[in-house]
């Protein structure tokens, strides 16, 4: 099976989520605008293509179907490429598990843009900064103390006791919060031991030491979702 990944040229976003699970599994796959450019996804947003049309990038095409959203990307591609539990129960819980980081990814995102997202960062500083104290003071340690007791509920390895399509999200998700807000990050870790072990053993994988040391992975950077502003940053 060979793969389609659509998703914007030099962003560092929610397609990262969907190309480690594709890296991680050594899945044969294009990165469509990166070959041909940002260009070669309007027909599908502009409903162009046969299939139900994709609201925004990422999506994936498998045969003829298209599929857009990073949780549903990662619920159909679990099985085939063996990132999920062959129960269905626990293919389920995987799914919940990605749209709850899918509800924290939102919220990262809304930190540097909480009034609107066609606005520059710079026109709504002061708002920014007040989200963002929100998010690390309340928002974080929720949500990250969350998935820490998951984790510590269920033998301290995995989420789902095995490796999956979570694991390699929330080390996306952790990564990308590090870069983010550095300094709260650092002072949240000691809480959050179990995170940590399981953000280090993803970054060892075969495959993905090899995708994080090449050109195929872009650095974070203040074009994606995780954008790391000094101002907006704190221990608290």
């Amino acid at each position: 099976m060979h793969y389609e990944l659509y998703y914007w040229t030099g962003i560092q976003g929610r397609g990262e989520f969907v190309r480690l699970a594709l890296e991680d599994a050594g899945a044969g796959y294009t990165d469509m605008a990166r070959v041909h450019g940002d260009a070669v996804m309007q027909p599908y947003l502009q409903g162009k293509v046969e299939g139900l049309q994709p609201f925004a990038p990422p999506f994936l095409r498998t045969g003829r179907q298209v599929i857009a959203q990073v949780g549903a990307i990662l619920d159909h591609l679990g099985p085939e490429l063996g990132l999920v539990p062959d129960a269905s129960s626990r293919r389920q819980q995987a799914l919940q598990l990605q749209l709850t980081i899918a509800d924290l990814v939102a919220e990262v995102h809304d930190t540097h843009h909480p009034i609107a997202m066609s606005a520059y960062y710079e026109d709504q500083k002061h708002e920014a900064n007040a989200r963002a104290a929100s998010m690390r003071g309340e928002r974080m340690p929720k949500f990250l103390g969350y998935f820490e007791n998951v984790l510590k509920h269920n033998g301290g390895r995995h989420p789902l006791r095995e490796h999956s399509y979570v694991d390699l999200s929330l080390f996306q998700l952790l990564s990308g919060l590090e870069y983010m807000f550095p300094r709260r990050m650092q002072a949240l870790w000691s809480t959050l031991p179990h995170l940590r072990a399981l953000k280090d053993r993803v970054e060892t994988r075969p495959n993905i030491a090899a995708y994080l040391a090449s050109e195929r992975r872009l650095a974070f950077n203040t074009n994606g979702i995780f954008r790391h502003y000094p101002e907006l940053d704190g221990e608290a």
